[in-house]
């Protein structure tokens, strides 16, 4: 891991102490308006589509891409240490069902939750995969190989420390995109995820909207308490984005008056009424890219739009739609820059997330 981390930092200094100055005006514009000239490419989980997501590494290509933003979805282990990782097990990336045999849920996963910092440290990333017939198959076949080399997971403190250090050698000022993952599980297991997210935030001085900083989340009931509750309590006003997600992917619960938990409705804010309510406690809105373009209708040529950015830009939000993949293309594009044409400048969104951050910059950059 060492080696990998230092050739990508000698890189990164290299190409920023000789002549990256596009990027790193790219990087410092934090501007929140719609302007053609300002939209913003946010590095979804890092250069996820070169390296695997979430590792400093990963971090590292992406910073030296020039990106205005990095993605860090957190979890928490046992011992209350924020990790960064997009799931809130460890399954999916790691080589934990090996190490910990005996340490699954009954639902055969293996959550972040149930294990120790150290614990955590001495397992393999890699590659995202499934398990089919026993074998562990790749989920992007052409993305760097799984279990090749040696990658980490790390903290949250962790990755602000190295960002901050970068941002100090190479005099830019990128930003952290941090989302707290399922704050409804975590207060089922007795943790309150944000109040820890927004303390080692504060720590680090992101206090305001000016800190360059957005605080994301699936969870409505729970942005309501950030805003209204730990944000007040705590002398804070980060930006805030309101995640959306489909109903039948039930990702997020709420608590009902008697105790039980059933799936969030997003439907509901999906409406002109919803989206008035989002942006009392929102800045920005989240959506999947399907819910900015209709894929149902849309076909090569002929791209539809929906009226979720119109809604959004009516409440005074930004739209930053979530994922562009080159490898994961939906049917109506022919190609990666088709789809960033359709997200950013048909439907309007003001930046986006993606794998493949290098694309998207120079996509802009060479937009007429």
């Amino acid at each position: 891991m060492k080696k990998i981390l230092y050739l990508l930092l000698l890189v990164v200094l290299f190409i920023n102490l000789y002549g990256c100055k596009s990027n790193m005006e790219a990087a410092n514009n934090t501007d929140m308006s719609n302007k053609n000239s300002e939209k913003i490419i946010i590095a979804h989980r890092g250069a996820s589509g070169y390296l695997p997501e979430h590792t400093l590494e990963s971090k590292a290509l992406a910073y030296q891409m020039g990106v205005p933003y990095l993605e860090q979805d957190l979890a928490m282990s046992k011992d209350n240490h924020l990790i960064v990782i997009h799931d809130h097990y460890l399954d999916r990336v790691t080589d934990v069902a090996e190490k910990f045999p005996d340490r699954a849920r009954k639902d055969g996963r293996y959550y972040v939750i149930d294990f120790t910092l150290d614990e955590i440290k001495s397992l393999n990333f890699m590659e995202g995969f499934t398990v089919k017939d026993g074998k562990k198959v790749q989920d992007y076949p052409n993305r760097f190989p799984m279990g090749k080399s040696t990658f980490k997971l790390h903290t949250f403190e962790e990755e602000i420390e190295f960002i901050q250090g970068l941002n100090k050698t190479t005099g830019k000022n990128v930003g952290l995109y941090v989302e707290t993952k399922a704050p409804w599980f975590h207060k089922q297991e007795g943790k309150d995820i944000s109040k820890a997210t927004l303390e080692v935030l504060k720590k680090y001085g992101y206090t305001t909207k000016d800190s360059n900083v957005y605080f994301q989340t699936f969870d409505f009931p729970d942005l309501v308490y950030v805003r209204e509750k730990l944000m007040v309590d705590m002398d804070m006003d980060l930006k805030t984005v309101m995640l959306f997600a489909e109903n039948s992917w039930n990702e997020t619960y709420e608590q009902q008056d008697d105790g039980s938990w059933r799936p969030f409705d997003f439907d509901k804010l999906r409406t002109p009424e919803g989206m008035a309510l989002v942006a009392k406690f929102a800045d920005g809105a989240g959506p999947s890219n399907d819910m900015v373009i209709n894929g149902k209708l849309s076909k090569k040529g002929n791209i539809v739009i929906t009226d979720f950015v119109k809604l959004a830009h009516d409440n005074n939000m930004v739209v930053h739609p979530y994922t562009v993949r080159k490898d994961k293309l939906p049917p109506y594009v022919d190609n990666v820059n088709e789809l960033y044409e359709a997200i950013l400048y048909q439907a309007g969104a003001d930046g986006l997330f993606t794998d493949f951050p290098d694309l998207g910059l120079e996509f802009i950059k060479n937009h007429k």
